[in-house]
């Protein structure tokens, strides 16, 4: 994400577009069945079935959550037969994300979960 602090009135307006679009593209990966659909798929190429199969979700969640992700560009599908076969758009840098993720929640500990506005228990 670059986000450059320019003093003008155009800069402010890219500043604020460019933290508005990550902020979409974080909310993209906030739910837990979209975040385990989207680890999933970084195996390679599912059918909704085989997602539902593995993660143990509902067909309809599956379906609305990979219509979420392909909305937001995160994922891709091709039809193979009667199904199609979804896959992510940009692994490599998906995969790069979510590492950083996992290495910031290792360096902060409990302190997202514990968080009194997003933690486990604030979605309870």
């Amino acid at each position: 994400m670059k986000v450059r602090s320019v003093d003008t009135a155009i800069g402010q307006v890219d500043e604020a577009a460019a933290l508005s679009a990550a902020a979409c593209l974080f909310h993209g990966f906030s739910d837990a069945s979209r975040l385990a659909i989207v680890r999933h798929l970084a195996l390679g190429e599912h059918r909704v079935v085989d997602l539902t199969e593995h993660l143990g979700l509902a067909q309809s969640t599956v379906s609305k959550h990979l219509a979420c992700l392909r909305d937001c560009g995160l994922v891709d599908s091709r039809p193979q037969g009667r199904a199609s076969l979804f896959s992510l758009t940009h692994p490599e840098a998906t995969l790069r994300l979510l590492s950083a993720a996992e290495q910031l929640l290792g360096l902060t500990g409990d302190a997202v979960a514990l968080c009194p506005v997003y933690g486990v228990e604030a979605q309870a």
